[in-house]
């Protein structure tokens, strides 16, 4: 089912030419979103609701979900559903946590002091999508390190749904009741980042604007970007697995299939040493499709140019390729497994081991299922409580210990052709 790509006579050069990768057009996409964008800033909040009406099919009675709606969704909330959206809040504040930095203060010479400070940012807009699949755990992993950061304004955008009279799902509702979020916005899409980004009659503008999406939702963010800060451009999800002949291929199987499920654009990619393990991982995966849900979205994911098994001659070889591959979701399936996974330099979130599936990470593993994708893992980070945060230096210098580094500044100064900057220092001292 899966292509195979065989490179066990060695790795070329350029990995990147021969590994499997989803195709997306963002210039396409912008070309259509820009317009959208145009419209929101002419016409704000009206913009938004005729582009809902247009592209999701439903046309809510306001922009901002009421107050009673969200609790309403709270109220009616299946309890195990309940139930795991709490332990998942749970486990990610403690998870987040362990992300803020500490503040630090170095001192230069004696009354020379520089503090490095970290300011969360006062205002954040978070897009969670509603296509294909409706996702209360977006909440949750958008929110969550927010507020750990200390964020003092919270506003969430999700697509108005046909089946809640034109409010977003109500399980992403009720997600947002639990973690305390009334700020609710009935927009998907590109005008839904648009309102976040430019703001509307009675919506203000955020600073930062976080969130997986479609193509167009990324399009939007690449646009607005330099407007509002964003934590990345996200494109179809992935997924690579590094395995040798001991791991399990029925899980193997059933992982690469969790990932297929979101998206026909989804990328599965097996990495292995084994040609015996790619065989029975082919073999699982014609049932274990006929047994699921999505059969159609996941074929076409399975057998689409963005996915495929990879063989290599070693597992060095398949650090490498999985390197330059930099998925979104790394599992690491081997013998030695944490061995391996420390080498690993690109991946978005790296599930060590048989029974740490990607699944996990996005509901109840502590960690965030907002990554980066398409091979920006080599220079991007998922999203985390220091998103939310800005460095801040801050100098604090006394007189003396000005003018212990003064002459320095002098000739810094002439070299640059700056006088004055040196002149600024020099005045403090009667020059």
């Amino acid at each position: 089912m899966l292509q195979r790509i065989d490179l066990r006579a060695g790795l070329p050069r350029v990995l990147g030419d021969v590994l499997p990768r989803a195709a997306v057009d963002i210039g396409t996409a912008t070309a259509v979103v820009a317009p959208l964008i145009d419209d929101v800033r002419a016409r704000g909040g009206a913009a938004v609701l005729d582009a809902g009406e247009r592209f999701d099919g439903v046309r809510p009675a306001a922009l901002r979900v009421p107050a009673q709606v969200i609790a309403a969704a709270s109220d009616a909330i299946d309890g195990p559903v309940r139930d795991a959206l709490l332990e998942a809040i749970a486990r990610a504040r403690v998870g987040h946590a362990a992300q803020l930095p500490a503040e630090a203060v170095t001192e230069l010479a004696t009354g020379g002091i520089v503090r490095q400070r970290w300011v969360p940012v006062r205002r954040v807009g978070l897009y969670v999508p509603g296509g294909r699949a409706l996702y209360p755990s977006s909440v949750v992993m958008n929110v969550v390190p927010a507020q750990v950061a200390g964020v003092d304004a919270i506003a969430v955008t999700s697509p108005p749904q046909k089946d809640n009279d034109g409010w977003p799902d109500r399980n992403v509702l009720a997600a947002c009741a639990l973690l305390g979020i009334d700020e609710v916005y009935a927009a998907g899409g590109a005008q839904g980042v648009a309102l976040l980004a430019l703001g509307a009659e009675g919506v203000e503008p955020v600073d930062v604007i976080t969130g997986p999406g479609n193509v167009y939702v990324t399009a939007a963010k690449r646009l607005l970007r330099g407007v509002v800060g964003i934590d990345s451009e996200a494109g179809p999800t992935e997924i690579a697995v590094i395995a040798d002949d001991s791991a399990d291929p029925q899980f193997v199987a059933a992982d690469l299939i969790s990932q297929a499920e979101h998206d026909p654009l989804a990328a599965s990619v097996l990495i292995t040493t084994s040609e015996t393990l790619a065989d029975a991982v082919d073999g699982a995966l014609p049932a274990r499709i006929a047994a699921t849900k999505h059969t159609e979205r996941i074929t076409e994911a399975l057998t689409g140019p963005q996915s495929g098994v990879v063989l290599v001659s070693s597992l060095d070889d398949a650090v490498a390729v999985s390197d330059a591959y930099a998925a979104e979701h790394l599992e690491v399936q081997t013998r030695d497994a944490a061995a391996v996974a420390a080498r690993v330099r690109n991946a978005g979130a790296v599930f060590v081991g048989s029974y740490s599936p990607v699944s996990l990470g996005d509901y109840c593993a502590g960690s965030n299922h907002v990554l980066p994708t398409g091979g920006s893992a080599r220079f991007s980070a998922g999203l985390a409580a220091t998103t939310f945060l800005r460095q801040q230096q801050v100098i604090d210098y006394t007189r003396d210990a000005l003018r212990q580094v003064a002459p320095h500044v002098a000739a810094l100064s002439a070299a640059e052709d700056l006088p004055a900057h040196g002149e600024a220092v020099a005045v403090r001292f009667g020059s």
